[in-house]
């Protein structure tokens, strides 16, 4: 057993993949699937289980695996990310502007950066990478994602009109499953801290009032500290990272919750039509983030341990045991544009529709706000000025 503030130092050198190596054949790693009716490239249909030719309306159905999603052991894992079977060969490209790596196509020399809206000219390296254990497919359909993505630009007050532009152009939505870790631990924290009770007393005090002294008290609330000292115990599941440092995580966060008990093994057959990012943040990077998620918590059963009426923690040591963990895909129809040399995000979250993200302001619409409410403040003053001097 190893104390949580030791996990992250002591293992993340053994968990270093995604070095870079010379391009390899681009069919060895992208599979296409074909219509089994007219023979062309077959797309996943968000919301169903099955692939969908645009061209003939075919549908072939995704197979489905008799296996539960596994959890996997974090510390037994990290040792053997030596071994090549534990890892999958991708084709990825990085944007040099905002720093996302992403799956490609072969043959596609430039395109869009999904994340960033800068046009990039692609040049594939081979890397190797965990293998995604399960993902959740899209739910929520192209067509969908530009209904809500329309609804909410035009909900936002002293925006641009320019971003009601940006909100008509299909292409500007793209569909990304983006990488996550899940980490579940029982933990055991050991802390030190004090207990404040709270008690009144009576204090004695003179004041002026009316030209004279006068004598007066008043109840004054103080707190008495005692030592304290114990063990919490908690138990910890899916504990979302997200393992991308492309996309905001304060926005990425509000798209959960995220259900993941409908999680699904991992199929390419679900990517076909969509792109897959790369994870920047490796497990025990990521394991890290979780254990400071867990902190919190824990934080909080020490403080409801240690009772009374206010709580001082000075110490917390917190041991990990039974740490396994996922990787996980998750689908977001992401939208990303300049103005004025800023890139603004948004996202959905393509099983729930919520929408977060990014928007300017447009400065001229406020200072027409605050001039109008200060005319009118000036006219108000002139009315109730002349009504007085009646």
């Amino acid at each position: 057993m190893a104390e949580s503030t030791d996990i992250g130092q002591q293992e993340s050198q053994g968990a270093q993949v995604g070095e870079r190596q010379k391009p390899a054949d681009a069919d060895k790693l992208h599979k296409s699937f074909k219509c089994a009716n007219c023979a062309a490239k077959m797309e996943f249909v968000p919301g169903a289980d099955a692939q969908e030719c645009p061209y003939c309306g075919h549908e072939n159905p995704i197979p489905k695996s008799e296996e539960d999603i596994k959890e996997l052991d974090f510390r037994s894992y990290l040792a053997k990310l030596s071994d090549s079977e534990q890892k999958e060969e991708n084709l990825t490209v990085r944007c040099d502007d905002c720093g996302a790596e992403t799956t490609t196509e072969p043959n596609v020399t430039a395109r869009e950066c999904p994340f960033c809206g800068s046009h990039i000219v692609l040049t594939a390296s081979s890397s190797k990478q965990i293998k995604p254990a399960s993902l959740l497919p899209f739910k929520v359909t192209h067509k969908e994602g530009r209904d809500r993505f329309t609804k909410w630009i035009a909900s936002l007050w002293f925006a641009p009109g320019s971003l009601k532009k940006i909100a008509r152009q299909d292409d500007k939505l793209s569909g990304m499953y983006v990488p996550y870790w899940t980490y579940d631990s029982d933990t055991t924290s050991f802390y030190r801290g004090e207990r404040g009770e709270h008690y009144w007393e009576t204090q004695h005090y003179t004041a002026r009032e009316n030209g004279k002294t006068v004598h007066k008290t008043r109840r004054v609330r103080k707190t008495r500290w005692y030592p304290a000292s114990g063990t919490v115990w908690g138990s910890f599941d899916d504990v979302l990272v997200l393992a991308s440092d492309s996309l905001p995580c304060k926005y990425t966060e509000r798209l959960e919750p995220w259900d993941l008990k409908n999680l699904v093994s991992y199929k390419d057959e679900y990517l076909s039509g969509f792109r897959a990012e790369s994870y920047h943040i490796d497990l025990a990077e990521g394991f890290d983030r979780a254990r400071r998620i867990m902190d919190v918590h824990i934080r909080a059963l020490v403080q409801r341990d240690i009772g009374g009426d206010e709580q001082r923690i000075s110490s917390v040591r917190t041991q990990h045991d039974n740490v396994t963990f996922k990787h996980v895909l998750l689908p977001i129809w992401i939208s990303a544009y300049r103005y004025k040399n800023k890139t603004y995000r948004f996202l959905i979250n393509g099983r729930t529709g919520e929408v977060q993200g990014e928007r300017p302001w447009s400065w001229a619409k406020i200072a027409l706000l605050v001039a109008g409410l200060i005319s009118a403040a000036v006219a108000i003053a002139v009315i109730l000025g002349s009504v007085a001097a009646r």
